[in-house]
């Protein structure tokens, strides 16, 4: 869900998450173009280029030392349920779940791993049941629910929250990996805005961090689920 407010602009200057909206020409099937609102983070997920090339990455990845950040798999719906007061997060039923597609999305992500021979660590997911069924279906564990990955229980967040959220998420992102394995984490949209300010779009979408083992890390590359079969 896209909702970190418009006055985040001021909070993270270089890396910001914000709501500032740029006007994008959207092709319809018809032929006519409309204008679409696009977010700055909508705008730097949609802008963001890879440092590395497929074969670069690959090489890279199977050495270790990666971070890789999904957001979760696709949904039936896509609707603020952490804003739900009937949300239990030990009880599926009341949680956003994986769709036909969302299933079919980390599958493919699981195979193109054990395919490619991607060394994997530790799996780290947030406690919401889309997360970590994400993580079994593709990588058939989760070694750790992490509440740090959780949303905070609001529809639209302020700056203070926003910045909670980036410094409970930081560490997970600038952490070293164990020796020759890149760490998993799956997780939600706000949270890798608020610490990167890029919303990850679509879901299933990943991003590749290079974290430096100091509190910081370097973006490498973003990764749709079918792209990992093209590695």
């Amino acid at each position: 869900m896209r909702k970190i407010v418009a006055s985040l602009t001021a909070l993270f200057v270089a890396t910001a998450c914000s709501s500032t909206a740029t006007e994008d020409e959207t092709q319809l099937p018809s032929g006519e173009s409309v204008s679409v609102a696009m977010s700055e983070g909508e705008r730097r997920n949609a802008e963001f280029l890879d440092r590395l090339s497929s074969d670069q990455l690959l090489n890279e990845l199977k050495r270790g030392g990666y971070v890789i950040y999904f957001r979760h798999a696709t949904t039936q719906r896509d609707y603020a349920d952490q804003a739900d007061p009937s949300l239990d997060l030990n009880d599926c039923s009341t949680q956003r779940k994986l769709s036909i597609e969302g299933i079919e999305e980390a599958q493919t992500i699981g195979l193109a791993f054990a395919k490619k021979e991607i060394p994997v660590g530790t799996v780290i997911t947030s406690q919401y049941c889309r997360a970590w069924k994400t993580a079994n279906l593709a990588f058939g564990r989760v070694d750790k629910k992490d509440d740090r990955l959780n949303f905070l229980p609001f529809e639209n967040y302020n700056d203070q929250q926003v910045l909670l959220m980036k410094t409970r998420v930081m560490p997970l992102l600038s952490d070293l990996p164990a020796d020759d394995f890149n760490t998993v984490i799956v997780g939600h949209d706000d949270l890798f805005e608020a610490a990167t300010g890029i919303y990850p779009e679509p879901q299933g979408i990943a991003y590749v961090l290079k974290p430096d083992g100091k509190g910081s890390f370097t973006l490498v590359s973003n990764m749709l689920p079918k792209e990992w079969n093209e590695l």
